[in-house]
């Protein structure tokens, strides 16, 4: 027999959505109490499942209801649930803009309770928020505890740091990177056991394209990790896919990069300490055959534009935990000179905002040249052999399930079975849906 729901100070129960008015005011007491809140539809004053009427428009009734009686703005996920075999509704709200009001006032939950916010707590309140004391890397981390920080990691970056070594709580402490005692987001993506746990979109998107758009894509990856690993992983992903020269320096070789290793590790840097991490894209690397991107999302912050950049050697940071932490470790500077560094090493880097990102770009420059070309037919030929592998192994393969084992976009693999068949390495036997694949030759 399934247990009895019972309320909390993150959780409300509701019979049905006659009572919304109700529970739009816990919503927000929630929200000002935690950051989030959470209700569902359908469920007793025993705790169980009695149901919920649910017609064609009630979830986006609930969803408009909540959206236009709260301010801020809350925009919650409501979606129907089974519970027990019945019909219910389910409502979840992050939100970290708080004071929220609830028809006009401003409520706060205690126990399983919505209490009126007093004057002096509403002060309270408006002072915190307009000291900027909830910038998103300082924020607690609502799902997050210390079992979820990972020692090894922590201690790895005292020693770069050159900081003593102690208890996780007693460190992050003086890191500033506790809120009654919870982990913040920064703590989180910096030392989480497992970080896309809690920031799916706090990752890595790398591709490798066959020209200079993005028609044909080569080879794609994605990481997931924490900011020093992700960092680590761009510069490799770029190292790997552009050409690498060298030069002698008495008796011994050095390798030189197309594009000088300094200056973009600076541009990834520089994307994982200045993104905006609200909203749900990844940093992305994008190696075209004349350039490499490095998108991060999010535009300039404080008003900052790039000419004044340029002009100025002025920043304004968004997430100042961030930045402080890979100050600790030598990653960034104080002054605001990454672009100054990049232009120094590669003058002709640009720099742009398109939609809601921030583009560095930097030119190859060994675009076209033979050494340049057989670096792509090195990702080509990797790409050929993950797909005849993939056919070894199941002949009725099909193009979804390539897509899915090879990285590659729909347009992609499916450019490659066309090249594949017209050298009559492969060939198609019966329709496209039952058929199958066969090898003609290795």
């Amino acid at each position: 027999m399934t247990m009895a729901l019972s309320e909390s100070e993150t959780l409300e129960l509701k019979k049905s959505t006659s009572e919304l008015k109700d529970a739009i005011i816990s919503m927000a007491a929630m929200l000002n109490k935690h950051g989030r809140g959470e209700i569902i539809f359908g469920i007793g004053d025993d705790g169980r499942a009695v149901g919920q009427d649910i017609g064609r428009k009630t979830l986006r009734e609930v969803s408009k209801a909540i959206s236009d009686h709260i301010e801020p703005k809350a925009y919650p996920k409501v979606r129907e649930e089974n519970i027990e075999g019945k019909r219910c509704i389910r409502v979840v709200a992050d939100g970290t803009l708080a004071p929220y009001f609830a028809y006009g006032r401003a409520y706060v939950r205690t126990a399983d309770e919505d209490r009126v916010v007093s004057a002096r707590e509403l002060e309270a309140m408006f002072e915190m928020k307009s000291k900027g004391a909830l910038r998103w890397d300082g924020e607690i981390c609502q799902k997050a505890a210390l079992d979820d920080i990972s020692v090894g990691k922590l201690r790895a970056f005292l020693r770069l740091a050159s900081l003593g070594i102690g208890p996780p709580r007693n460190v992050l402490g003086k890191l500033d990177m506790l809120r009654d005692g919870k982990p913040t987001n920064a703590a989180m993506l910096f030392f989480a056991k497992n970080p896309e746990k809690f920031y799916p979109y706090a990752s890595l998107r790398c591709a490798v394209f066959g020209g200079t758009d993005a028609a044909f894509i080569i080879d794609r990856q994605e990481y997931a990790g924490g900011i020093f690993e992700l960092i680590s992983k761009a510069e490799e992903y770029i190292l790997k896919n552009i050409h690498i020269g060298m030069r002698l320096e008495g008796l011994y070789r050095v390798d030189v990069p197309e594009i000088d290793k300094e200056a973009f590790r600076e541009a990834i840097i520089n994307a994982f300490c200045h993104r905006d991490y609200c909203i749900p894209d990844s940093v992305s690397i994008a190696v075209f055959s004349d350039r490499v991107e490095i998108r991060s999302p999010g535009l300039l912050y404080g008003g900052l534009t790039i000419e004044r950049i340029r002009r100025e050697n002025v920043s304004e940071r968004r997430n100042p935990l961030i930045a402080q932490m890979l100050h600790r470790v030598h990653f960034v500077e104080k002054w605001g000179r990454g672009i100054k560094l990049m232009l120094s090493k590669e003058p002709s880097a640009s720099f742009k905002e398109v939609g809601r990102q921030f583009i560095t770009a930097f030119a190859r420059k060994n675009a076209g040249k033979p050494s340049q070309l057989k670096t792509v037919e090195k990702t080509v030929e990797k790409t050929v052999e993950k797909i005849l592998d993939a056919i070894r192994a199941n002949p009725g393969v099909t193009t979804r399930e390539l897509v899915a084992m090879t990285g590659l976009g729909r347009r992609g693999v499916e450019w490659n079975l066309k090249e594949l068949k017209s050298k009559g390495i492969l060939r198609r036997i019966g329709p496209d849906r039952g058929g199958k694949w066969e090898i003609l030759r290795q």
